[in-house]
């Protein structure tokens, strides 16, 4: 279990070097600011899809949208940026 914790933190570690970096590269897309700007807001808003009152669905939520909504955002990147970004 803790192999695959590891695993997955090394993921979302890298996802949040490269989205960082595709921030701060000259071409970056207006929609990739406002999207982690979202993202931002939805992580320190009280308002959450399954409220933090429920035990352990609360927290996993956050855990689980987070990471994928990065993924989803860096996928779309224009492919000039994202080669820019591979080779960083």
């Amino acid at each position: 279990m803790w192999k695959r914790l590891s695993m997955l933190w090394m993921l979302v570690k890298g996802d949040a070097r490269r989205l960082w970096l595709a921030l701060r590269h000259p071409d970056a897309p207006a929609w990739l600011k406002v999207g982690t700007a979202l993202l931002l807001l939805y992580l320190v808003s009280p308002f959450d899809l399954i409220p933090e009152t429920i035990p352990f669905f609360g927290v996993v939520d956050d855990l689980v949208i987070l990471p994928v909504a990065i993924r989803w955002m860096l996928d779309r990147l224009p492919a000039g940026l994202r080669a820019d970004l591979d080779r960083a």
